[in-house]
């Protein structure tokens, strides 16, 4: 049954709220259970803000009923700390700004720089909008939906919420489509990728009361990269397409769009223009890489919301995908000068923007079984860093205790913290920018046999841990797979930290084991053919 929300009357004053715009970095990725070689549906998530706060916790599931309230948080994941939540609520830089009713015991879920899955395996995934700014669309774009907008909703109360309450990926839709109705979304625009392991769905918000879904098929991939994905919506298949009202009508009334213009209406188009390689790159990479034989060309233009896989992919598959930086193409940035003479994609100057990012917070893959019981199913692989030299470590939003490595750390410390996984991971990372196509070798070996020995160990002690269940053995089940997420979990980051000091000395002075391989011919004309750096002039001052 669906969860209905009960809104108390906003009592604060919005005048004292801004416009809160989430960084526009993120990719998400979507796949449905026919389109997958376990039967699961896959949500992804590369969180690639540049100021992220990179601390996971487990929130835990909260009383509710009559008479119980949860705060509505303006800013909620903006370095509070949620040890002791919700015994103590420390919000950090977000503050409360009204109650609303919490009509039901609540789910619990892993709460990050997003949250991403509560324990009825509902999982979900963000990726802000981008717009033409400068253009006279996009402009009239932000001047009516956030001009004068006393909204207070954002996207991580909105997946708060959803996760709090949601037991189906198509509750979640609903649920946040209540909240942008009835407290308007002040958020920039975001695109937020579902599913619950028999649907899939992508769900937009754009501004004020706006919002659209639709369910992708079961055979189905999705792929979001900073832009509005929904240019095509059929207002006749309520089963598959869900959204607003007035989503179409206020396009009108506000010079949004016109029905006498000819053109087929479109929520994208209409509320997040955007045509540009910084996003429509990632969506083109993607899908010629899961379906090649499309022919899918590079534009600035739109693609098709979701293509059918060529071959069904594992969680290593999409895994792959979240690493990607165009190898092979002519974007490929590890064979521009840019990543220098050893092909260093983990760089601020990339010439082109790709999926695999140098400042990527976590990334987070949800594998959901739907078959399985809910303990069992509520499955995220999870790990630090850029995905392409990162691992993903197991964890379900059933544990009832996390590793003390996820819950420290901040990256404005400014200084290593070896006892913290987002830095232990940054560690590896950082040393394999100074001869990345040695580093690159050696830590995929370290990774891949034993990834790919833990993908079959988890899919084995799931099935196991299933039919105990059935058996009655639900508690002893959960401190069993409670005790193998964390461990799993302190062995990957000591393994990893081992390998950073190894790198480290292995690529001292920049040159691999003391041994100075000497730039390539190609690098050295790059070098011979640039100037010299131009001295700065010293600027005279006249004392004071």
């Amino acid at each position: 049954m669906k969860k209905r929300l009960s809104m108390l009357p906003i009592a604060v004053m919005t005048s004292a709220l801004a416009l809160s715009l989430s960084a526009s970095a993120c990719t998400t990725f979507l796949v449905g259970k026919d389109a997958t070689t376990d039967g699961s549906t896959i949500a992804t998530h590369n969180d690639d803000s540049t100021s992220a706060d990179f601390r996971l916790w487990l929130t835990p599931s909260m009383k509710g009923g009559e008479g119980m309230k949860r705060d509505l948080v303006v800013d909620s994941h903006n370095y509070g700390d949620f040890t002791n939540f919700p015994e103590v609520k420390d919000y950090g830089n977000g503050y409360a700004v009204a109650e609303i009713d919490q009509p039901e015991d609540t789910y619990a879920y892993f709460h990050s720089r997003y949250s991403f899955l509560n324990e009825k395996g509902v999982a979900m995934g963000e990726s802000t909008f981008s717009y033409d700014r400068g253009t006279e669309h996009a402009d009239k774009v932000m001047e009516v939906l956030f001009g004068s907008n006393n909204g207070i909703i954002d996207c991580w109360n909105a997946q708060d919420i959803a996760l709090e309450r949601a037991s189906t990926a198509r509750e979640a839709v609903e649920i946040m489509g209540e909240l942008c109705e009835t407290y308007l979304w002040k958020d920039s625009g975001e695109t937020i990728n579902i599913c619950d392991g028999n649907e899939c769905w992508v769900f937009e918000a754009y501004g004020l009361d706006l919002w659209a879904a639709v369910r992708i098929p079961d055979n189905a991939f999705f792929v979001a990269a900073n832009r509005a994905r929904i240019n095509e919506f059929d207002f006749e298949d309520t089963e598959n397409y869900l959204c607003s009202p007035n989503l179409k009508s206020f396009a009108e009334e506000n010079g949004l769009w016109s029905a006498d213009s000819g053109e087929e209406f479109s929520p994208a188009q209409a509320y997040g223009p955007c045509a540009n390689e910084y996003c429509s790159l990632r969506e083109w990479r993607a899908i010629d890489l899961v379906a090649p034989s499309l022919g899918v060309e590079v534009t600035t233009g739109t693609y098709p919301l979701y293509v059918v896989p060529e071959e069904k992919l594992s969680v290593q598959d999409v895994f792959e995908l979240a690493g990607d930086y165009y190898e092979g193409t002519e974007y490929d940035v590890s064979m521009t000068a840019y990543a220098g003479d050893y092909g260093n994609p983990l760089n601020i100057n990339n010439p082109n923007r790709p999926i695999n990012m140098f400042r990527t917070c976590y990334v987070m893959l949800a594998n959901i079984k739907s078959w399985l019981p809910d303990e069992v199913k509520c499955l995220v692989w999870h790990g630090y860093g850029a995905p392409d030299s990162t691992f993903l470590t197991p964890l379900w939003a059933s544990q009832t205790a996390m590793p003390e490595l996820y819950d420290h750390g901040s990256r404005y410390d400014l200084k290593l913290d070896r006892t913290a996984g987002w830095w232990i991971a940054s560690y590896v990372q950082q040393a394999a920018t100074s001869n990345y196509d040695y580093a690159i070798e050696i830590i995929k070996e370290r990774r891949s046999e034993r990834m790919a020995a833990q993908y079959e160990e988890v899919a084995k002690l799931q099935e196991e841990w299933a039919a105990r269940i059935e058996n009655g053995e639900t508690d002893a089940v959960v401190a069993e797979l409670t005790d193998y997420a964390c461990k799993t979990a302190e062995e990957w980051y000591e393994i990893w930290l081992d390998l950073g000091d190894e790198l480290m000395g292995r690529l001292m002075w920049d040159i691999v084991e003391f041994r100075n391989p000497g730039y390539s011919d190609w690098y050295k004309e790059v070098l011979n053919a640039a100037p010299m750096k131009p001295v700065e002039e010293e600027v005279e001052t006249e004392a004071k």
